[in-house]
């Protein structure tokens, strides 16, 4: 058999940030990116393992090319870097898991030589001398946590130049001393502006030319932020929004502008998207917007939440919605805008409960 490629991207920063954070937001985050990593494996490794913050690859008797090689390295680079600036641009939740998730960084090790497999309830896991180096190698020298590191034993075997470079690589040669054993390798560190992100469709800030079309107002005994987590949280949505058969959304996604649910009544399917519009300085604020209830051809609700003191906050929800035909305006006017009206109350009224509740709970 021949030698088998050994691939392993692991997130820079991960422990740190699970530590100093929002442990549930940084959960998702952390899910979030590696499920971007396993798309962007053009080259169909095989998954061994998802080990915390590090996904490990592994493509048994084979090698790629080094054109190969670089191209999957770079693709990963770019849809991290990628998936970063939506997280940044789009961000709706003031928690530290969320506003310093854009400074996770990347580095990738890649190795080869043979290896051995071990099977377990028919699981089958690369094990070895050659494994065990491949991880070694994410301990070493290089002053940087945005980089690709390739072993010496893979770059020989592949021919790739120890000085090669292009418009994203730049590497150079490096060493470490593992178990008295010196261990060559290259290495190129990684700048983010070189690589060809997508361009992703920025969320625009929806704008009215006429007030809302209904408000209501509400004093909340717990942090701004707190109470921005149980709006944006559709895990919550349950406790305070009722005659919903179900909710369907990312479990692994934090509530972010663009972000989709479903909410599902008799069999029908209500499609939502978080927007945004401006609101004064120090103020959060949550919109959706839905074109799917009969009455309107789109509606919008938006909460905005703020600051009182260290645990109140006030909460304003606000209606908006549009017709174009004589029917639909009829239809508002005679029973949509009452039912609206009656189940954001109902809501709000839920949802300051649910946080007394919450706020009561031993700790």
């Amino acid at each position: 058999m021949g030698k088998s490629l050994l691939f392993i991207p692991d997130i820079s920063g991960f422990t740190n940030f699970v530590q100093t954070t929002e442990v549930a937001h940084s959960q998702h985050v952390i899910a979030e990116l590696l499920e971007v990593l396993i798309e962007a494996n053009t080259e169909g490794l095989l998954l061994a393992e998802v080990e915390g913050d590090a996904l490990f690859f592994y493509k048994e008797g084979d090698l790629l090319s080094q054109e190969k090689l670089l191209a999957q390295i770079e693709t990963m680079f770019t849809a991290f870097a990628g998936h970063l600036k939506l997280l940044k641009e789009n961000r709706i939740c003031p928690c530290k898991a969320c506003a310093s998730a854009p400074k996770l960084e990347l580095k990738i090790v890649a190795h080869c030589g043979e290896i051995e497999f071990l099977e377990v309830q028919g699981n089958r896991k690369p094990f070895g001398k050659q494994v065990i180096e491949a991880h070694r190698l994410l301990k070493n020298s290089v002053e940087s946590d945005n980089y690709v590191l390739i072993s010496k034993e893979l770059s020989s075997s592949i021919e790739l130049p120890i000085y090669y470079y292009s418009k994203v690589f730049r590497f150079k040669q490096g060493k470490d001393i593992y178990d008295r054993e010196e261990v060559e390798y290259i290495y190129s560190l990684i700048d983010s502006s070189k690589l060809n992100i997508i361009e992703y469709s920025h969320a625009k800030e929806v704008e009215f030319d006429t007030p809302p079309d209904f408000v209501l107002e509400k004093k909340f005994f717990i942090p701004a932020e707190t109470l921005l987590e149980y709006v944006t949280n559709l895990s919550y949505r349950n406790f305070w929004v009722k005659g919903v058969d179900k909710f369907d959304y990312n479990e692994k996604e934090v509530t972010r502008i663009g972000t989709e649910h479903v909410c599902v009544i008799n069999n029908k399917h209500f499609n939502f998207e978080a927007v945004k519009k401006k609101v004064e300085y120090g103020k959060y604020v949550y919109g959706e917007k839905t074109t799917n209830i009969p009455v309107a051809d789109t509606f919008y609700q938006f909460y905005t939440i703020t600051t009182v003191s260290e645990n109140s906050s006030h909460l304003k929800a606000e209606l908006y919605w549009e017709t174009k035909s004589l029917k639909k305006k009829i239809l508002m006017t005679l029973f949509g805008k009452r039912a609206l009206v009656k189940n954001t109350k109902n809501g709000l009224d839920l949802l300051f409960n649910f946080s007394e509740e919450r706020r009561t709970m031993p700790n």
